[in-house]
């Protein structure tokens, strides 16, 4: 058997493993890590975009409110993606001001 195939599988293997598991593995970690230490009084984004504060934390399940008249949700631990509000990466357009506009030609 020709040792230099033995030796690109092997490395081509390394290098999948250090280009795709294990970062995969540090973030599955963190994320482990965060959800753990979920306290109440926490701000919360879920993984479907809800946002609430953490009134109550249990084993497997946390419950939110989500407003300021008190709309309580039960969710699982895992369904909390980061902790604080999430936003999006993309900027937001300005917004055009039609009434001052059409204000300032009257």
């Amino acid at each position: 058997m020709d040792y230099a195939s033995l030796i690109m599988i092997v490395a081509m293997v390394a290098i999948m493993y250090f280009l795709m598991i294990r970062p995969e593995q540090k973030r599955k970690k963190a994320a482990a890590e965060m959800r753990s230490s979920l306290k109440k009084g926490d701000q919360i984004t879920t993984i479907g975009g809800i946002i609430g504060r953490i009134v109550m934390v249990t084993d497997n399940t946390i419950i939110i409110e989500t407003s300021e008249d008190r709309v309580r949700m039960e969710l699982t631990k895992w369904a909390v993606s980061s902790v604080g509000v999430q936003s999006s990466d993309v900027p937001e357009a300005p917004k055009k001001e039609k009434k001052s506009e059409e204000n300032e030609e009257e």
